[in-house]
């Protein structure tokens, strides 16, 4: 091939040839004696065809090339030479070589980051591709404009994420390209009306590429007001039943935009009967995903929350969770986010809401007593769990006023010995379950903290209020759950340190991450710290 004459030479077969060599990748890079060849192949026989008269093989160099990125090239100039010669694929006059270009740049975007997972492998940093940045991003965004493929919005979202704040200047443009880009998608999309259609998939990619520009500049929270106009149209159409594709992704682009914005705007706040009225209707499913939004307009606008009468968001909120809480067809698990949302409102609006404390714990109540009688027993700790914190939340909320509303509902006695069977609860072995680790379902610092607090409120009561016995009671368990507290942070900041101490092998990640496994309680929206840190201190001074 290489000493045949131009018009002579087998493109057909070197075609072949190099699909051969992309799809054996995989086991190339991990076979003697060709793993220790690779660099040298590639050199010989790959590099060379970013240059070939013919389309088809420039286009298949920059497959494999992209293949090949993250293997262990002896001399870095060969991985710049291949990074500029796909760089400068993006502009060749054959879309296959430009659209191929893309996908490669992802690989050598990720290859740019330092440490490779899995090869241990330094290559140039990203100053290879920062000064070109916005040109990048202007072929990018042309080639979207000719070509719906998910894989291209992958790319986009792995340069958005590994520049992550430097993309600041160029996330308005981005958020307003990605937002035209998905608009032609989704009409491509309802066009089709395929399952499997590529304009559907692209469309979940702008969107996801979306929310990753939005977290990429979390912390300028001016940008969020800037790009809203652009992003409020998707959010307020997709929040229909016209977005059931799409749903999970929009929830996530509202959090964002009712979370990190300064603050939350009317035109925000008039997607909340949206999801409301999906929740009611159809989007059940999704109800952990609303909660998130749901929580930030409470805990964020609480003002607005309270004041505004049209619409009324107090009892918009109590028509959702008492529906909810109410029926019996739903399942346990349907419904844990719904006394989460109870929590948020007792947090978050301290003396003005004490009017729905009455009417929130008799659902409360009801729910426990059928939960208890009706469910499996593997749903019972983790609902009863929910219940018990809406308890324990409205007796932080206010003691007496809890109290003498458990009263009247003749249930004091029966609250408290469930309150303290759960924390006091033993494995069948007859060891207690570990404290730190799970206080029966306590086992993030959140959990520990709102018990806490709904503990020292009762230590607060005058005498005629608690007797000996119960003030026994509560003494014992406050005290075990501030020891828990303690052991908790402290093992939360060492936790932190030895991470920050690992800042060097940021290319790894782990794959069995658990939300809850860890205790911490760190999520955007709900149960987030932030908004608690006198709370945090007045524990932390009672546990020293």
């Amino acid at each position: 091939y290489d000493s045949a004459p131009v018009e002579y030479k087998p493109y057909r077969q070197k075609d072949g040839a190099l699909l051969a060599v992309g799809a054996l990748c995989d086991k190339l890079k991990q076979t003697e004696p060709y793993k220790s060849e690779l660099e040298h192949m590639l050199m010989q026989h790959v590099f060379p065809e970013f240059r070939s008269p013919v389309g088809h093989l420039r286009a298949k160099a920059a497959w494999v090339a992209g293949q090949y990125a993250h293997i262990n090239f002896s001399d870095q100039n060969n991985f710049r030479q291949a990074l500029h010669s796909i760089v400068s694929g993006l502009r060749d006059a054959e879309l296959p070589v430009r659209v191929d270009s893309v996908f490669a740049l992802r690989s050598f975007v990720e290859a740019c980051r330092g440490l490779n997972r899995n090869e241990f492998v330094l290559h140039a940093d990203l100053n290879e591709i920062r000064p070109i940045l916005p040109q990048l991003l202007d072929e990018i965004f042309k080639l979207m404009n000719e070509v719906e493929n998910e894989d291209l919005v992958f790319t986009l979202e792995t340069i958005v994420d590994k520049f992550g704040e430097e993309m600041a200047p160029y996330a308005l443009g981005l958020c307003q390209n990605l937002a035209a880009a998905f608009w032609r998608c989704m009409n491509t999309a309802e066009a089709d009306d395929e399952a499997d259609d590529p304009g559907a998939l692209a469309a979940v990619g702008c969107l996801r590429a979306i929310s990753t520009i939005l977290e990429s500049v979390s912390r300028l929270p001016h940008l969020f007001v800037q790009v809203e106009p652009t992003l409020l149209p998707i959010m307020r159409r997709m929040l229909t039943t016209d977005g059931q594709e799409v749903f999970e992704e929009v929830l996530e682009i509202v959090s964002y935009m009712t979370f990190f914005s300064p603050t939350i705007s009317l035109d925000m706040w008039s997607l909340w009967p949206l999801m409301i009225e999906a929740l009611a209707d159809w989007a059940i499913d999704f109800f952990p995903n609303i909660l998130v939004p749901l929580d930030n307009y409470i805990s964020r606008g609480t003002a607005h929350f309270l004041n505004c009468k049209e619409p009324d968001y107090q009892q918009s909120l109590w028509n959702m969770i008492s529906s909810i809480m109410t029926d019996k067809n739903l399942e346990d698990n349907d419904i844990e986010p719904a006394p989460k949302l109870i929590e948020v409102l007792f947090q978050n609006c301290g003396g003005q809401v004490d009017h729905w404390v009455e009417p929130y714990l008799r659902i409360t109540l009801d729910r426990l007593r059928r939960t208890e009688k009706s469910r499996l027993k593997c749903l019972l700790v983790q609902v009863v769990r929910c219940q018990d914190l809406a308890i324990a939340n409205a007796v932080y909320y206010n003691a007496v006023l809890t109290l003498s509303i458990l009263n009247k509902f003749c249930v004091t006695l029966e609250v408290f010995n469930l309150w303290f069977q759960l924390l006091q609860q033993v494995r069948r072995s007859g060891r207690r379950v570990n404290f730190k680790r799970s206080l029966t379902g306590f086992y993030r610092e959140h959990d520990k903290k709102v018990c806490c607090l709904g503990l020292t409120s009762l230590l607060a009561l005058p005498g005629e209020q608690l007797d000996g016995e119960a003030l026994g009671r509560v003494f014992r368990a406050t005290l075990d759950l501030l020891v828990a507290y303690k052991d908790q942070v402290a093992a939360e900041a060492a936790k932190e340190e030895e991470a920050e101490d690992d800042d060097g092998m940021d290319g790894f990640e782990s794959d069995d991450d658990d939300d809850d496994a860890d205790g911490s309680d760190k999520e955007m929206g709900v149960d987030a710290e932030e908004g608690d840190e006198a709370d945090s201190i007045r524990l932390q001074k009672l546990a020293a």
